[in-house]
């Protein structure tokens, strides 16, 4: 699935804004590129906000899988560039990992390599991660990147799924925009702080 807020200013994002009935072959041909030539676009049905795809590739899942296990540990064990190699590898084995295309992402963001690895956490999210650390990474490299709308809608997204999370509320403020409030306490923790 591809979110249109993750392809805001991209030719993706501009898919979205072609009507498929009228000029459906560009909308096609701009999410075939995107997928680039080692995944098949079968299918693809276009909404306001959304591109469900349905692709089709030739891989090799399961070893992409233990290799993304086993450069996830050479990354953890401070073999980096290894590791990074070693994911591209997970990946061309196959294409939809989505551990092994997080994992990038993320170890992308911490080299401050915010482009790439932007690139890599929506595809991670398209292929099927989730959670609060993928939306704060991608609201980090939005903000590297200068694009502070974009980080401010992923950092909401997150305070949505972990409404307290610091980090999340922290970037917010820093970016000028003041967080929700998260939802009331329960009666424990306010007699605590009594």
């Amino acid at each position: 699935m591809i979110r249109r807020v993750d392809h805001v200013g991209d030719p993706v994002g501009i898919a979205f804004l072609e009507s498929p009935e009228i000029n459906g072959d560009a909308v096609f041909d701009r999410v075939r590129e995107y997928f680039g030539p080692k995944l098949k676009l079968v299918k693809a049905e276009v909404s306001r906000d959304e591109i469900t795809v349905e692709i089709e590739f030739r891989g090799w899942p399961e070893e992409g899988t233990r290799m993304a296990s086993v450069a996830r540990d050479l990354y953890e064990k401070g073999a980096r560039r290894s590791a990074l190699s070693m994911y591209r590898d997970a990946l061309d084995l196959d294409p939809l990992n989505a551990e092994a295309m997080l994992r990038l992402g993320l170890a992308l963001a911490q080299q401050e390599k915010f482009a790439d690895a932007l690139t890599a956490l929506k595809h991670a999210r398209e292929f099927g991660a989730a959670g609060v650390e993928l939306l704060v990474v991608m609201g980090q490299c939005a903000t590297g990147l200068e694009r502070s709308a974009t980080a401010i809608a992923y950092y909401e997204e997150a305070l949505k799924l972990e409404p307290r999370n610091f980090i999340a509320r922290s970037a917010l403020r820093a970016l000028g925009h003041k967080p929700a409030t998260p939802g009331k306490q329960s009666g424990a923790v306010r007699s605590r702080r009594d």
